[in-house]
């Protein structure tokens, strides 16, 4: 498993056991250390005599580069800032699927509407759900119902027992 941090954390990590080592210590104390496995630091060690400093360089992590630059995103939250109805939808409500079709047309860009909170939460923006109320609720009835029928209808705890005695 791929340890947390971004790439260049990484190798600076990496360089540090280095810098440890080459002062005396050995791989146990300096995994101790760097908070690493024996086995990595030894790794490490074996790559940097190798090919010198660029054994330790950062590599790009793994996997599909995104669809959407940094810039691009940037961008994305910029216009999403200026509210749906700015861009002709009848309501201010963000859907991933209204999302979604705004990264279709701005940026040429296709997302299934089912991965685009993804890509919200990664510039920090949080997964809201509306709240579905029927349009015939009756607030007052419903404050009324709460203040005088509740009470009566609620379940109060049962009164306290001597230990041992049965219900």
């Amino acid at each position: 498993m791929r340890p947390i941090g971004s790439a260049e954390q990484l190798e600076k990590h990496r360089r540090r056991a280095i810098r440890l080592l080459e002062s005396g210590k050995g791989l146990t104390e300096v995994a101790g250390l760097v908070g690493a496995s024996v086995s990595s630091v030894f790794r490490w060690q074996q790559a940097y005599r190798r090919r010198g400093p660029k054994g330790l360089a950062a590599r790009p992590s793994p996997g599909r580069p995104p669809w959407l630059s940094p810039q691009q995103k940037q961008r994305l939250v910029r216009l999403l800032a200026q509210g749906a109805l700015a861009f002709g939808y009848s309501t201010e409500l963000w859907s991933t699927r209204r999302v979604a079709e705004l990264i279709r047309r701005q940026f040429g860009v296709r997302y299934h509407p089912n991965h685009v909170w993804r890509i919200l939460l990664g510039l920090g923006w949080s997964y809201q759900k509306p709240e579905r109320r029927a349009r015939e609720r009756n607030e007052p009835a419903i404050e009324r119902w709460k203040r005088h029928r509740w009470p009566a209808v609620k379940k109060t705890p049962a009164m306290a027992r001597p230990p041992g005695l049965p219900r």
